[in-house]
C-alpha cells in the first residue's frame, strides 16, 4: 500500500483517487475550494463534475495543502493546466527532496510556451516529475470501464513504480521516456478537438471528422518532432489515441465547446455552457506561437485561433482549409 495525495478534486482527480483507492492505496484528496471539500466530505460525491461516482468513507478529503502532501509516497497533480504553476509554487514549503509528482493535466503555458512538467520542475526542482496521459475520460474511469494510459518519467525506475501503482484489471498503463512527446500530444489534441466540435456544430459528417483527426495528428507530429518529441509517441495512445477520443466523445469538453461555437455561440458563451475548463482554448494561442517559433505549418490550428480570437466564421475557416494549395500527403514518399 502506498500513501497518495491527489491535488485537485475535479472530475479527473476524483476518478483517479477512486482508482488508486480500489488498488489498495491510502488516498487523500486536496482541494483549494473549501465549499468543494465540505460537499465531498458530506455527500461523498462530486455531483457537479462526476455524478454517480461515490467516494469511500475511508478516503480523506482536506483543504489543508500540507495535510494533502505530508508523508506521501507520490502526489498526483490534477488541477486545470492554467493553475499548474501557481499550485506548484504553493507546494514549495511542503515538498521533500525527490518527491514523486505525477501531473495528469494537459496544456501549454502561453506566456512561456513551457509544458506543464517543465513548469513544475522550474517551481519544484527538487521533485521527481512524471506525467500520466492517454485516451481517458474521467466519466469512464470513474465507472471502472477499461482504459489504457501511458506514464512518462525521467527514469525507468520511476515509470515502473507508477505503472505498478495505477495498473489493474480495468486500467492498463504503459511506460515511456518521452515526456515531451506525451505532453505535446495531450495538449495539442484539445485544439484539434475544438475544430472537430465546430465541424459537428456546422452539421458536417464523418468524412470531415476523419479528415480533421488525420490531418490534425499530422500537424501535431510535425511540431512535436521538431521540438524534440519522438514520432512514435504521436502514433500511440497519447497521440492518435487521445486525439480520436477527444474529437469523438460526448464526454469531451473541448469537442462540446467547439460544437456550440459551430452552432453560432461565441467562445465565452460556449465556455460558460460547458461549465468546466476548456483546455484547448488556452492551448490554442500557445500552439500557434510554437508553430511560428519552430517554423512548422499548422493550418488547422491556425484557423481555430482565428475562429476563437478574431471572430472569423467557422464556415469560412473550413472553406479556407479546403481551398489551400494542393499538396502531397506524405513528403517522405518518392515517385518512381
Amino acid at each position: 500500500m502506498k500513501k497518495v495525495g491527489i491535488l485537485g478534486a475535479g472530475s479527473w482527480g476524483t476518478a483517479l483517487a477512486l482508482l488508486l483507492h480500489s488498488n489498495g492505496h491510502d488516498v487523500t484528496i486536496w482541494s483549494i475550494d473549501k465549499k468543494e471539500v465540505e460537499m465531498l466530505q458530506t455527500e461523498r460525491e462530486n455531483r457537479g463534475k462526476l455524478p454517480g461516482v461515490k467516494l469511500p468513507l475511508d478516503m480523506s478529503i482536506t483543504n489543508d495543502l500540507e495535510e494533502g502532501m505530508k508523508d506521501k509516497d507520490f502526489l498526483v497533480l490534477a488541477v486545470p493546466s492554467i493553475f499548474t504553476r501557481g499550485t506548484a509554487r504553493s507546494m514549495k514549503p511542503y515538498i521533500k527532496p525527490g518527491q514523486m509528482i505525477v501531473n495528469v493535466a494537459k496544456g501549454i503555458e502561453e506566456s512561456t510556451l513551457m509544458t506543464l512538467s517543465e513548469q513544475i520542475e522550474e517551481e519544484l526542482p527538487e521533485a521527481d516529475v512524471a506525467v500520466l496521459s492517454g485516451p481517458s475520460h474521467a466519466e469512464e474511469v470513474g465507472r471502472g470501464l477499461p482504459t489504457t494510459c501511458v506514464v512518462g518519467a525521467r527514469t525507468r525506475e520511476t515509470a515502473e513504480y507508477l505503472q505498478e501503482a495505477f495498473m489493474n484489471e480495468v486500467f492498463r498503463v504503459y511506460t515511456s521516456p518521452d515526456i515531451l512527446g506525451i505532453e505535446l500530444g495531450g495538449s495539442l489534441k484539445n485544439v484539434i478537438a475544438l475544430a472537430a466540435g465546430i465541424a459537428d456544430g456546422l452539421g458536417y459528417g464523418d468524412n470531415t471528422k476523419a479528415a480533421l483527426i488525420t490531418r490534425g495528428i499530422a500537424e501535431i507530429t510535425r511540431l512535436g518532432v521538431k521540438m524534440g518529441g519522438k514520432a512514435e509517441s504521436f502514433s500511440g495512445l497519447t497521440g492518435i489515441g487521445d486525439l480520436i477520443v477527444t474529437c469523438a466523445s460526448v464526454h469531451s469538453r473541448n469537442r462540446k465547446a467547439g460544437y456550440l461555437m459551430g452552432q453560432g455561440k461565441t467562445m465565452q458563451e460556449a465556455m460558460d455552457e460547458v461549465k468546466m475548463v476548456v483546455e484547448g482554448v488556452y492551448s490554442a494561442k500557445a500552439a500557434i506561437k510554437l508553430a511560428e517559433k519552430y517554423q512548422v505549418s499548422m493550418p488547422i490550428i491556425e484557423q481555430v485561433n482565428r475562429v476563437l480570437f478574431e471572430n472569423k466564421s467557422a464556415s469560412e475557416a473550413v472553406r479556407e482549409l479546403m481551398l489551400r494549395e494542393g499538396k502531397s500527403e506524405l513528403n517522405v514518399l518518392d515517385w518512381e
